[in-house]
């Protein structure tokens, strides 16, 4: 699959998360210590905006109801059932590409 632009390095500093679209998906993008990683942007339990919530280290909290999710693995610190879809990402340059398939 091709990878797509979804922003700027300097859109996304360390400690920080992100909401972004590409097209019809919204992403959620992480920067844990310098390390990309995007999550599908809408959490399961009822929509939140998962690129809005707080990040701590690797863990990321909903905004809305407080589910939390590892961002480096997709799994929900509470239900091992539940693992929220990742999209590979890269750098090229400034900018950050993901896989969407």
């Amino acid at each position: 699959m091709p990878f797509t632009r979804l922003a700027s390095i300097h859109e996304c500093p360390p400690g920080s998360a992100g909401e972004f679209v590409v097209g019809e998906q919204i992403v959620a993008l992480f920067n844990v210590a310098g390390q990309l990683y995007a999550l599908d942007g809408i959490c399961p339990h009822q929509g939140g905006p998962l690129g809005k919530g707080r990040l701590s280290g690797c863990i990321v909290t909903c905004p809305w109801h407080g589910f939390q999710f590892d961002v480096t693995t997709g799994q929900h610190l509470t239900s091992k059932s539940l693992v929220h879809p990742r999209f590979a990402v890269k750098v090229e340059g400034d900018d950050i590409l993901i896989e969407i398939k």
